[in-house]
């Protein structure tokens, strides 16, 4: 709970998962988040909730949080899609229609510290390996170009090509990406373009493990393990970016907010 400080609050809403294991990570990069922010004076109340499969939904999280002070959403989604774009739009536009001020952020992606996290994520790379960018993709073809971005921004940070794959949705298969690698003699190596453990990851985990030591490698999810330490530093930045933006475009930021963001 806050201490009634009238600092703005904030939602930190994931996509929701069924895995135990990528709930307790959400878990823990949330309040990783969630005390970056109240040890820099930047927010009090910050609330985790999902768009899908979890509870609290995106409505419950706004009707907790003070009605006194602006809600800044910040979603734990790595491409703009449905979730963002319906979803989350429509959970604000009620909200402004009854008189709350909530700001929705951009997704965390593209952003080049995640390639940065990605890169760090990669085994060793040999010559003929072939870097892929293992995403979920989406019906939007919005989040698919945000993907196609995240690669080029992996591109730049490896020097070396990347090609980008998605798993649904619209996009290059990653299916086809892993079976034609070694048949040009190269070794698929997946850059996991996903949050945490979950539907997606055991999707990408299975169609490698089909094609057997000729797949190639998966490279382990932006949040790996069940620990504080599983949570890059450069993630819980990428999350105060955010919080940070959205606050500048509220429309009556908290004073000590404002001096603190413009320090």
């Amino acid at each position: 709970m806050g201490t009634g400080t009238g600092l703005p609050s904030v939602g930190l809403i994931s996509h929701g998962t069924s895995s135990p294991t990528g709930q307790v990570l959400i878990e823990v990069l949330a309040a990783e988040v969630a005390t970056d922010l109240r040890i820099r004076g930047i927010a009090d109340e910050v609330m985790l909730g999902h768009v899908d499969v979890q509870k609290p939904d995106v409505d419950e999280v706004i009707a907790r949080l003070p009605a006194d002070r602006p809600v800044i959403l910040v979603p734990l989604l790595l491409s703009p899609g449905y979730h963002v774009h319906v979803d989350l739009a429509e959970a604000v536009g009620r909200a402004a229609e009854s008189g709350r001020d909530v700001r929705r952020t951009p997704t965390l992606g593209p952003d080049p510290r995640l390639a940065e996290i990605l890169a760090d994520r990669l085994p060793p790379l040999r010559d003929n390996d072939e870097v892929i960018l293992a995403a979920a993709g989406s019906s939007d073809e919005r989040a698919n170009e945000s993907c196609r971005e995240m690669g080029r921004l992996l591109a730049a940070e490896l020097e070396r090509p990347v090609e980008v794959g998605f798993l649904a949705g619209g996009g290059v298969p990653l299916k086809d990406l892993v079976e034609q690698g070694p048949s040009r003699g190269a070794r698929p190596v997946l850059a996991n373009y996903l949050l945490a453990p979950g539907f997606f990851d055991d999707l990408a985990r299975r169609l490698v493990a089909r094609g057997g030591a000729k797949a190639g490698v998966l490279a382990p999810p932006l949040l790996t393990g069940g620990t504080a330490s599983a949570v890059p530093p450069r993630l819980v930045d990428i999350v105060r970016d955010r919080v940070s933006g959205g606050i500048r475009e509220s429309v009556q930021p908290h004073a000590y907010v404002a001096d603190m963001l413009n320090a």
